[in-house]
């Protein structure tokens, strides 16, 4: 049985006796139940679920900044604790029900630099695809130790050559790939399920702890969405934010590779950030700021706020509650860096105690052990002490600055826009006319009406395989 895309916005419509089968089924492991997990509001356990999503309320004491920034928790998502399962499931849903892929005959393929084809991956297999992980040599090797325990085969896992910023690589393998008509390409750059399902998923789950903030505080504002480009799929929540509660969207990309902020280029570790290029479901013209940050601050701060004399600084030094201090786990590279944006952004805008930022961790440090460990031994060679704690935080955290940051206007946003075009009408093939659309914000409302349409068609396809509940 496959979930509506209105049950993963508002899991309080999934059936009640898909509720309880969940009870009995582990969060990671690749039951097709999971799929009804596969939201922004499950439990820090992984089997019950919230009412409001898990959220981190970072401190003025931590950001310097009065504002209020609510960070949404990619960790709580089912088998691959990161978010960019949702958007693997908005890729591929749509397609298997439309009649575009055909499990039995056909492979899907996921380019990624790492959580979206791990997301593919597991999505494939619960719906008995074959999957095929895509992805740089560079990156984490969490990723892939996950990713040897659930392709059907060693050869479903293609590495290309660099890292995070290699995307270009990505897209050359593809094309290869793309030479068997067996295979079908989910491209996360280019899948417009990837935008809507953050667009009604995400948009709705952010806008659902705004609306907790201000149960409290009913003065407060929505004053902008944070996030990193990547693929661009999750900026799509800052559309629904936009048109719901006006706030502004910031974009967000490594200073190391600075494409939107110079027309730049350049490598970076930020894993799961921006990449030398504009993706073809990035909403550039709805864009109001682009924010850069460092990946020697992402990867400093990874070794402060997860190693036990960094620990110790923040609640020894700086008077943290221990508690605080460990919830710092649940903020990967990329997460990371959305909060550094948001601070920026905060700071430049000089917001106050009645303003918010809300912006997504896409997952935790869990992924990034064994980063933070080649980080330290090459950055902190004589050991990662209080000192060095001091420094980090000093330089990384209680420094930053209002540098690298661009409010967007009418010139800028289409010289951003522009940039685009070389990859995709003259590398991969899109027609002009349809790349040229998407500068009309009508392009994008009119998107949108495809959700309600693939809900129809789940049901439908449910009904046919004789699965479909009551609601």
């Amino acid at each position: 049985m496959l979930p509506r895309f209105a049950e993963l916005a508002d899991p309080a419509k999934i059936p009640d006796a898909i509720k309880y089968q969940l009870e009995a089924v582990d969060p990671l492991v690749p039951s097709a139940a999971n799929l009804f997990r596969v939201h922004w509001f499950n439990d820090a356990s992984g089997r019950g679920r919230t009412e409001v999503p898990d959220f981190l309320l970072l401190p003025e004491s931590l950001t310097g900044v009065k504002a209020r920034i609510a960070v949404a928790l990619g960790e709580r998502f089912p088998m691959i604790g990161a978010h960019k399962v949702l958007a693997a499931y908005g890729s591929l849903a749509p397609r298997i029900v439309t009649g575009q892929f055909d499990p039995t005959t056909q492979r899907a393929v996921w380019p990624s630099t790492g959580n979206y084809c791990r997301g593919g991956i597991a999505i494939s297999r619960i719906l008995g695809c074959h999957g095929v992980a895509v992805l740089p040599e560079g990156m984490s090797q969490e990723r892939f130790e996950w990713l040897q325990s659930w392709v059907m085969h060693p050869d479903d896992i293609v590495r290309t050559p660099g890292s995070e910023s290699n995307v270009k690589e990505i897209y050359d393998k593809c094309w290869e790939l793309a030479g068997d008509k067996a295979n079908v390409i989910l491209n996360q750059f280019s899948e417009f399920g990837n935008y809507l399902v953050h667009y009604l998923c995400t948009g709705q789950a952010l806008e659902r702890i705004f609306e907790n903030l201000r149960k409290t505080e009913p003065d407060l504002d929505l004053a902008a969405f944070v996030a990193g480009t990547g693929s661009a799929g999750t900026l799509g929540a800052g559309d629904y934010l936009k048109e719901r509660c006006g706030a502004r969207i910031a974009a967000v990309e490594p200073v190391e590779c600075p494409t939107m902020l110079y027309n730049g280029y350049g490598e970076h570790n930020i894993q799961g950030i921006g990449d030398k290029h504009i993706p073809l479901i990035q909403n550039v013209m709805n864009c109001d700021f682009v924010v850069g940050v460092s990946g020697e601050s992402c990867d400093s701060l990874n070794v402060l706020f997860n190693s036990t004399e960094g620990r110790e600084f923040l609640i020894r030094r700086k008077g943290f509650d221990p508690g605080f201090v460990a919830s710092l786990s649940s903020l990967g590279l990329s997460s990371t860096a959305n909060v550094l944006a948001a601070i920026k952004l905060a700071r430049r805008l000089d917001l106050s105690e009645k303003d918010v930022i809300v912006t997504v961790a896409t997952d935790g440090a869990a992924l990034y052990a064994s980063e933070r460990d080649k980080w330290a031994q090459h950055h902190f060679p004589d050991g990662f002490d209080q000192v060095t704690a001091a420094e980090v935080y000093g330089q990384h955290l209680a420094g930053i600055g209002g540098d690298h940051f661009l409010e967007l206007d009418h010139q800028d946003r289409s010289r951003i826009f522009n940039l685009g075009y070389y990859t995709w009408v003259e590398q991969q093939g899109v027609a002009l006319e349809d790349f040229n659309r998407r500068k009309d914000q009508r392009t994008w409302q009119g998107l949108r009406a495809a959700l309600s349409l693939w809900d129809q068609l789940i049901e439908d396809f449910n009904g046919r395989a004789g699965v479909n509940l009551p609601t």
